[in-house]
């Protein structure tokens, strides 16, 4: 028997979780939210804010050291790297004792401890101190479990020589010489945050880029920056991990390239070649719950299982990684449940974000991906180099990209941004898909002047071959 009785209950206190507890109690639903360990999970505590806000201060830094040529030269700057941490931990003190505030705010129910569902509508929650309570749910259970990294056999982290994502934004000083098994958005942006702390930085990818599903004249735009300057970082593609060997001194980190063995010496190896879902011991398998190959939980547009009245959102069910993504279905399945009629997954436009230096985002199709599809295509692009705001911050690397059908009136396929500021420019090009824009509808909305978002009208107007400020090939 129960000991407890709710109408909802949502497994995970993260981006998915904590969003879909809070709407499913403003829509009238006694709701319970249980989470694991830390109230706004991976993102809140390790991820999407405490890298953003040491990428914040490095890059602080880093520019003022380097002002010299915008008549700004500063004698004996120091950067205190605990000081930098407190910083960062008051900001995520601040936003996870938000999300506790959120949910009780609005009618929800907290709970700290491990669930794992032993009916269809039944779950199990192991406390911190070890008791046990049954809470039976009358409507719903939502699962939004998150991921955990992706731990390679030889390379378990310690904390100290070998560290995850979660240890590399509390470290309390910047490591002299630092390797990074993984050149994805994690160990680019990481990356980059501790080469403008001084760090000496190799990273080691398998692939044969970094940033792989970016286009590669995007990600060519990122690595020259990463490789150049006074503190140049190192890039070894097409590179495997073989081993390490920890000692006093550091680590010799044994890679292979090219069939030829080659050690690198340093401090620090920051692994970082994934996630995969926390879809384990929850009980699953054991309710019939289907899982992808990957673990990911397989749900319909309702983001429903194949079990009646149990659903997923977030991560725990696919990809993309995307915090908003899991805000969204957490929205979505609070709808479904509290029973609003057409509430389902329909999203056309996805944004995504990578906070490198310059930044890059993304929305809809890129160039490659549209090639792909084996249509035709029309392509605007448009430098910052040319772009006066840009000049003005001096931040003139990249440019923005849009992707256009020419066989539907330039109808918009898709966004890529490179350069300052793309994350918050990208949103303009998801409304443009979300409302089947035209690349007309767009390059005809007058945006102030200067900024860096008349850029993306600039784009549009070269892929209708208006453009004013790039010279164009003649329309024959």
């Amino acid at each position: 028997m129960a000991d407890k009785t709710y109408e909802a209950i949502v497994i995970g206190g993260g981006p998915g979780g904590y969003p879909a507890a809070i709407r499913l109690a403003q829509l009238g639903v006694k709701t319970l939210c249980v989470e694991k360990e830390h109230w706004g999970g991976v993102c809140l505590n390790w991820g999407c804010i405490p890298s953003k806000a040491l990428i914040a201060a490095s890059g602080l830094a880093h520019r003022i050291a380097h002002a010299q040529h915008m008549g700004i030269s500063v004698q004996g700057l120091k950067v205190d790297v605990p000081k930098m941490q407190e910083w960062k931990d008051g900001i995520v003190k601040k936003l996870t004792g938000g999300v506790q505030q959120l949910i009780k705010g609005n009618g929800g129910e907290l709970m700290l401890g491990t669930a794992k569902l032993v009916a269809k509508d039944e779950v199990e929650v192991t406390t911190p101190d070890g008791k046990k309570e049954r809470i039976k749910a009358t409507k719903a259970i939502v699962i939004g479990t998150g991921t955990q990294v992706v731990r390679i056999p030889g390379f378990e982290p310690d904390g100290k020589q070998v560290i995850t994502a979660k240890e590399a934004v509390s470290l309390q000083e910047a490591p002299k010489r630092m390797a990074i098994i993984g050149g994805g958005v994690i160990g680019m942006e990481l990356g980059m945050v501790y080469q403008k702390l001084g760090t000496q930085v190799t990273v080691v990818e398998m692939m044969d880029q970094i940033l792989v599903g970016t286009d590669k004249d995007v990600m060519k735009v990122v690595e020259k920056a990463f490789t150049k300057g006074d503190n140049p970082a190192t890039i070894l593609t097409k590179a495997k991990a073989v081993s390490l060997d920890k000692s006093k001194k550091g680590v010799s980190l044994t890679i292979e390239v090219g069939g030829q063995a080659q050690v690198i010496e340093c401090d620090t190896v920051l692994v970082a070649v994934g996630f995969k879902p926390n879809s384990k011991e929850l009980g699953l398998e054991a309710l019939g719950v289907k899982l992808d190959d990957r673990g990911h939980i397989l749900v319909n547009e309702k983001l429903e299982t194949n079990v009646k009245g149990i659903y997923a959102i977030g991560d725990v069910r696919g990809m993309p990684y995307l915090a908003h993504k899991a805000t969204k279905e957490g929205e979505i399945a609070a709808e479904v449940i509290a029973g609003h009629k057409g509430a389902q997954l329909d999203v056309i436009a996805m944004p995504a974000a990578i906070f490198t230096e310059p930044e890059i985002a993304t929305v809809g199709l890129t160039e490659t991906e549209a090639a792909k599809t084996g249509r035709k295509i029309n392509i605007g692009k448009f430098p910052f180099s040319v772009l006066g705001r840009a000049m003005a911050i001096d931040s003139t690397e990249g440019f923005i990209k849009v992707i256009t059908d020419p066989e539907h009136d330039d109808k918009v396929l898709g966004v890529t941004i490179v350069g300052p500021e793309a994350a918050d420019m990208i949103s303009e090009a998801a409304l443009a898909l979300e409302m089947h824009a035209f690349a007309e509808d767009v390059a005809l909305t007058v945006h102030p002047h200067p900024t860096l978002g008349e850029g993306v009208m600039e784009a549009f107007k070269v892929a209708l071959g208006e453009a004013v400020h790039v010279v164009q090939k003649r329309k024959k």
